[in-house]
């Protein structure tokens, strides 16, 4: 379904009446990714450090990854292919303004189900974490294995995972700085931070921060 413009996206919204208003990050980041030709440059800026020049081919609202463990999949605020020299890319683009980035592993596998255990065993596994820290965010580790399960399906060379930010104090940037010591320690925002996953296959993790006049329209 071609897009007509940012509010196209409204409609793959879980709440469209509660998500979509001025200053929060479904109706932020859709006017960020409109505005663009191609990739929005902060994004570009991190994917193509690593990659040299990136070409958006397909851009996805509210894209969904299905995961083991239950019916409920990961949801990415955008999922992105984009061409390179070297082959392909998929990217899952986790965007935010103000809001965090939702339970902690220890929170989230309280009182644990068996589909719990065996989702979060299977991310990790496709992570590389041995014994995943009760203290980390389990967004950006499903959002991550989404990236990874993308690049798997489309036969993509690199996989991405990126914070598009718009808080001006870069809030939650501890919580995903946390995340990446555990695959590669030191980052900082607006670098990528590059790995390789036990599959062998590139992963780039990056924070971009977005232009903040998309907050306001």
């Amino acid at each position: 379904m071609p897009s007509a413009g940012p509010d196209s996206w409204r409609q793959f919204l879980a709440k469209p009446d509660l998500h979509w208003a001025v200053g929060y990050s479904a109706r932020t980041v859709a006017h960020a990714w409109e505005a663009a030709d191609g990739l929005p440059p902060e994004v570009q800026a991190i994917l193509s450090h690593v990659l040299g020049p990136v070409e958006l081919l397909l851009a996805l609202p509210e894209h969904k990854t299905p995961l083991p463990g239950g019916r409920r999949e990961s949801q990415s605020d955008v999922f992105a292919l984009g061409r390179h020299r070297g082959g392909l890319v998929a990217c899952t683009v986790e965007g935010k303004v103000d809001e965090p980035f939702g339970p902690t592993v220890g929170d989230w596998m309280r009182d644990a189900s068996p589909g719990k255990v065996e989702r979060l065993a299977y991310v990790c596994g496709l992570l590389g974490i041995a014994d995943c820290p009760p203290d980390v965010h389990y967004q950006l580790l499903h959002r991550t294995a989404a990236a990874l399960i993308e690049a798997e399906r489309f036969c993509a060379t690199d996989a991405a995972m990126v914070v598009h930010s718009f808080s001006p104090e870069r809030r939650w940037f501890e919580a995903y700085e946390r995340f990446v010591e555990l695959l590669k320690p030191g980052c900082r925002a607006d670098e990528p931070v590059v790995t390789t996953t036990p599959a062998e296959r590139r992963l780039v993790l990056g924070w971009a921060s977005g232009d903040q006049a998309f907050r306001q329209v």
